[in-house]
């Protein structure tokens, strides 16, 4: 029964992506065939996962159905888990691009459909893969399948430096993840994973979690490999990015969750840096975040932050494992284990409800997105429970996993180890410091997105009808970002059954502490019932609204009209409302060096002030300088000498200190050794053989030194 559910799916899959590069995009009629495929071939695999749950692990042989070895596929507990998650996103979002593709042809062009198929099929490949072979065969497929989306429909040449740098960054977790497979399997002579679980050299297994963690946290966004993730995703058309951030990141997650069981204990070092690592990284996404003009670069830098507080959280699992101390292993992959639920959910349908935004305004500046919701009512209402979600904010299903970040997080009190204490320590004020921005962050999309009032772009704009397929994709994602919450319990014992192979049940589970009432495995510890903030929390609103009108004797509720509020003095003049630029300036200054933020402040001739606003440098990419401009005003106008007129005007710029110190040199280092490299090439035949011979002996030297 499940090997026939697979295989049905693959071969959704398959079917839709050859009936994209055969008629491609450009009929309304087959535009939707690859959407259709795969919510088919994802709801095949979310009734797997579903089956998994109830079932005993089963493994099935598919011979050498790659050609090398034997192909072998398992599907147990921990694979559930992603089964169950990932593709009833994909159900979702195969939906609302059923609907999109429908309306009008997008992409005229073939690839953008295969290589959404391709993403799926990989991602379900590399959950069940059993063998290393079929688990890197997956891993590359996924790697092109994210080149092919951030590359169909490429307009610019900046599009095209974000598609390759793509797909570096996936050659480079690639790699890293060969090196490590190839290591284990020379260990332990098999190449079928679970073998490795007894490889004995501890050196062996020290640098193969290391290259484990480099391989799966690239492709997650951890630091200082984030850079592919905010390009990547914009460069990427609309339809693809809730699958590519929603679906697509977290076979990351899986892989360090699966490789945990794989290779046991790490050492204690390793924990430290994967928890300082995180919350780094964390910090780093939400802080480029806050001050993005873009909505989608909004929600990809915040695709790096939660990216670094599930490593930060997963890096608890890890020092609760070097300490021998199940309890805090099982409270950090809960932690980490319900904030991948809660990202998956609420990415998906920040990006899927973003998608709509950007097509009724043509642009998705900020700037141009004012009053979204009023506009799009069923958009804005997911957007708003994503952005909620994403802020921490309760009732949502971002609040309770964040909670328990935080209280795992405080259990360091109960280690001996100096350095865990200290690590785990330094990881809590870096998620603390990045939860307050992330708060800020979502506050400014919802007030200034949403909220407001109607831009020109979308003064026009009426309720599109999306289709049924599209209204319901989109209406499951935004509801779950706040049901998932009531039913936590629920989710809990799900979680505590898919990570039997890691942790005991019966140890996760003590995180309820009744049956409505989470802890943080620790009992007498702290509690949180997010079921009954359901109940409480809108009972608490309505007693505080009923008495706030009772007292005001009815006034409370009538419309009050002040002048308003401007925070600059007479003399300056312009619009006195706040934009999503002006909002973000204050964390420009207060994180300027983390920022690289730079300021300036220039005279523009009159004969240049009526050129609209623009941004210097590329649109995409990771330095910005935004060039603010007011409307005509005498009072700022400064007379010249030659009887011309001038204004003063605002520069600011952010510069990514990764790619300023890190890349760009990397870059420069790598062009001058290809240059020493080329001059090998002599044409010599004997010059070759001798680098072969060379090759050759520096390899025996290592297979000897290894054995």
């Amino acid at each position: 029964m499940r090997a026939d559910l697979l295989i049905a799916a693959l071969c959704s899959f398959a079917f839709g992506g050859i009936s994209d590069l055969v008629f491609g995009a450009a009929r309304r009629s087959t535009a939707t065939v690859p959407y259709v495929a795969s919510m088919a071939g994802s709801a095949c695999l979310l009734a797997l996962g579903i089956d998994a749950f109830r079932s005993r692990p089963t493994t099935f042989d598919l011979g050498s159905l790659l050609g090398v070895g034997t192909t072998s596929m398992r599907v147990g507990h921990l694979a559930a888990i992603f089964l169950t998650l990932l593709f009833a996103i994909g159900v979702a979002t195969s939906a609302c691009n059923v609907s999109w593709s429908r309306r009008t042809a997008r992409v005229a062009s073939r690839g953008l459909g295969a290589g959404y198929c391709l993403l799926l099929a990989s991602v379900a490949t590399v959950i069940v893969a059993g063998d290393a072979f079929s688990f890197l065969f997956a891993w590359e497929s996924l790697a092109l399948s994210f080149f092919v989306l951030s590359s169909s429909g490429r307009r610019s040449e900046s599009q095209a430096t974000a598609s390759w740098m793509t797909l570096g960054f996936a050659k480079l977790g690639g790699a890293s993840l060969l090196i490590g497979f190839l290591l284990l399997a020379g260990a332990s002579g098999h190449f079928t994973i679970a073998q490795w679980h007894y490889v004995r050299s501890a050196d062996i297994r020290d640098v193969a979690w290391v290259l484990v963690v480099i391989g799966f946290g690239t492709k997650l966004g951890l630091a200082p490999f984030q850079g592919w993730m905010p390009r990547g995703y914009t460069a990427a058309p609309p339809a693809a990015r809730a699958a590519m951030a929603g679906i697509g990141a977290n076979v990351g997650v899986y892989g360090l969750w699966r490789f945990l069981s794989v290779l046991g204990s790490p050492p204690v070092w390793l924990a430290v840096s994967v928890m300082l690592a995180g919350g780094i990284t964390a910090l780093v996404g939400i802080a480029f975040a806050g001050v993005q003009p873009r909505l989608s670069g909004v929600i990809a830098y915040s695709s790096v932050e939660n990216g670094g507080i599930i490593i930060a959280a997963y890096g608890i699992a890890l020092g609760g494992a070097a300490a021998h101390s199940p309890e805090l292993e099982a409270v950090g992959l809960l932690a980490a284990s319900l904030h991948v639920v809660a990202h998956a959910l609420a990415k998906s349908t920040l990006f899927s409800s973003a998608q709509g935004i950007e097509e009724a305004a043509g642009s998705d500046e900020l700037d141009e997105l004012s009053g979204a919701g009023r506009a799009l009512p069923l958009t804005g209402a997911a957007f708003s429970a994503g952005a909620l979600a994403l802020a921490g904010l309760p009732p949502t299903v971002g609040f309770v996993s964040e909670w328990f970040i935080f209280e795992a997080l405080m259990q360091q009190f109960r280690l001996q180890g100096l350095a865990l204490r200290l690590g785990m320590a330094g990881a809590g004020a870096l998620i603390a410091l990045t939860s307050g921005l992330a708060a800020l962050t979502f506050v400014r999309l919802l007030g200034l997105t949403i909220l407001s009032k109607r831009s020109p772009k979308l003064a026009g704009a009426s309720v599109r009808r999306s289709g049924l397929a599209g209204r319901a994709g989109l209406s499951a994602l935004g509801l779950s970002c706040l049901a998932v919450a009531a039913v936590t319990p629920l989710e809990i014992r799900l979680l505590a059954d898919g990570l039997s192979g890691l942790v005991p049940a019966s140890i996760t589970r003590r995180a309820l502490a009744s049956a409505w009432v989470l802890q943080p495995v620790y009992s007498h510890f702290s509690i949180l019932s997010p079921s009954w903030l359901w109940v409480a929390m809108p009972l608490a609103f309505s007693v505080v609204l009923v008495m706030a009108t009772l007292a005001s004797s009815g006034r409370y509720l009538r419309p009050r009209r002040v002048r308003a509020w401007r925070s600059a003095g007479p003399g300056v003049s312009g619009p006195t409302a706040y934009d999503p630029d002006t909002f973000a300036n204050p964390l420009r200054h207060v994180l300027a060096n983390v920022l690289g933020a730079r300021y300036e402040v220039v005279m523009i001739e009159r004969s240049d002030a009526a050129e609209p606003a623009r941004h210097l440098g590329e649109p995409d990419g990771l330095e910005r300088s935004t060039l603010r401009e007011e409307p005509d005003d005498p009072a700022r106008l400064d007379e010249r000498p030659g009887g011309g007129s001038a204004r003063i005007e605002y520069r600011s710029s952010v510069v990514e200190p990764v790619e300023t110190y890190v890349y760009r040199p990397g870059v420069r280092i790598g062009l001058l050794a290809s240059r020493a490299v080329r001059r090998l090439q002599s044409g010599r035949l004997d010059a070759y053989v001798a680098y072969m011979f060379v090759t050759l002996l520096l390899l025996l030297v290592v297979v000897a030194t290894v054995h």
